[in-house]
């Protein structure tokens, strides 16, 4: 069973195993930015992101999902306004996901879960979510397709990863 849930505060330390030892994940979500914290700065950096997501108002529309399967922790559903290089309308909300726990990558966890995700933003009412990722991330391009993601922009040969360069593409999806 995949539950969207809030961040608990036992989640952590699964943080700290993914962003200092168990790191795969990062290889597809974004290579390019390096893991470079230690056991102490990730512990104390994702103790104070939970610390802020408790403080904020139960109205507030909800930016984060934490991805359960079957009780485990596996991953995340993050939100985001700033896209980097392409310009979004002011309304305009980027969702991403992680599914960061080995052995339960590319088993339709993602699919499930980002499916979940868009349910609950259009509920909220909002009209359009966009994602980004780069051409060598596959998998996520399967996703998006999957999901009805539209691309609509393409920077070429924005990203490099071990030395080749890849296009960084943004996809729309009209609720």
């Amino acid at each position: 069973m995949l539950l969207l849930r809030e961040m608990k505060q036992t989640d952590i330390e699964d943080y700290v195993r993914w962003f200092t030892t168990e790191t795969k994940w990062g290889s597809t979500d974004a290579p390019w930015e390096p893991f470079t914290g230690t056991v102490q700065e990730e512990r104390e950096n994702w103790t104070n992101y939970y610390e802020q997501m408790q403080k904020r108002s139960a109205n507030t529309l909800c930016c984060r999902f934490e991805i359960e399967v079957d009780g485990v922790h596996v991953g995340w559903i993050s939100t985001y306004r700033d896209m980097e290089w392409f310009a979004a309308p002011e309304n305009g909300l980027a969702i991403g996901i992680s599914i960061a726990q080995d052995g339960y990558r590319g088993k339709g966890y993602g699919r499930l879960a980002l499916g979940k995700a868009i349910d609950y933003y259009r509920v909220k009412g909002l009209t359009c979510l966009y994602t980004q990722t780069w051409s060598g991330n596959e998998a996520m391009i399967a996703l998006a397709n999957k999901l009805g993601f539209k691309e609509i922009a393409r920077k070429k040969e924005h990203r490099e990863v071990a030395g080749k360069r890849y296009d960084a593409l943004t996809f729309v999806l009209c609720l």
